[in-house]
């Protein structure tokens, strides 16, 4: 069990309650990534579910989790031959924290009948870039708990020369090895600087809403992520990021609703 696994390890109560321990190891500058929190609620999920994986997760963040006990309350909707339906509410001190709508199946490894390979081609990893390693006081977790390796255009806001437009690429993996499954993917595809950075914008952007699906089993070795967005209006912003394993196979659709940043 790597520490990953450990810190979204969800433990059975009953049949409608998880037990879980939010790890502060998952921070960024306050709050947890909601790729994290959205990890830990699908261990719930899918070890109560007949089926194997998490194909399709809605969730609305009512609030911001800090590191510490919660539970997972679940609710099966519906179950079927091919799918399960599953409400899941991520609870903390006794009021909701995450709201979400989960769909579980059993994905087979199976030639697509159609698949869309026009991935953006991004450099080789050794031409591309990391972020500074963050100071201490800002107590930004996260970053010894995965490896980034960005395309450089798309970092241009760390020295002042943002882009101009809604964007983050990356190569991702864990730091410690560990092979892609579907609850490394959710926290990859909310692992991404957010895409207004690139178009000027600083300071922490809280989601509101974010919405992804598993479309396959990723291979070993890095993930490709690619970020973007198409409207940033009124204090809003919409990110669409897509996942694309070490085989060129897109495993991972996911778009997010959220708050331009104060900062």
């Amino acid at each position: 069990m790597t520490k990953f696994d450990e810190a979204t390890q969800a433990i059975r109560v009953d049949e409608s309650t998880y037990d879980v321990c939010l790890d502060p190891g998952y921070v960024i500058g306050g709050p947890l990534n909601g790729g994290y929190l959205l990890a830990v609620i699908l261990r719930a999920v899918v070890d109560a579910s007949p089926f194997e994986h998490p194909v399709s997760t809605s969730a609305q963040f009512l609030k911001a989790p800090v590191p510490g006990p919660a539970r997972v309350r679940i609710e099966q909707l519906k179950a079927g031959r091919t799918a399960a339906f599953t409400r899941a509410t991520l609870i903390q001190d006794g009021v909701a924290q995450i709201e979400s709508l989960i769909t579980t199946a059993t994905l087979h490894d199976v030639e697509p009948t159609y698949a869309d390979k026009s991935i953006y081609v991004m450099p080789r990893p050794e031409e591309c870039a990391k972020l500074p390693e963050p100071k201490p006081e800002s107590n930004m977790t996260l970053n010894a708990r995965m490896e980034l390796l960005f395309d450089p255009p798309t970092i241009g806001w760390l020295t002042g020369e943002p882009s101009g437009r809604p964007e983050s690429r990356a190569y991702f993996r864990m730091a410690e090895p560990q092979d892609p499954d579907p609850y490394v993917l959710a926290l990859a595809v909310d692992a991404l600087p957010p895409v207004v950075f690139s178009a000027g914008a600083r300071g922490w952007a809280p989601t509101v809403d974010l919405t992804w699906h598993l479309r396959a089993l990723p291979a070993p070795g890095w993930l490709t992520l690619i970020g973007s967005g198409r409207l940033i209006s009124d204090g809003w912003f919409d990110e669409e990021v897509e996942a694309w394993d070490s085989e060129g196979r897109l495993v991972a659709q996911c778009r997010q609703l959220a708050r331009v940043g104060r900062g």
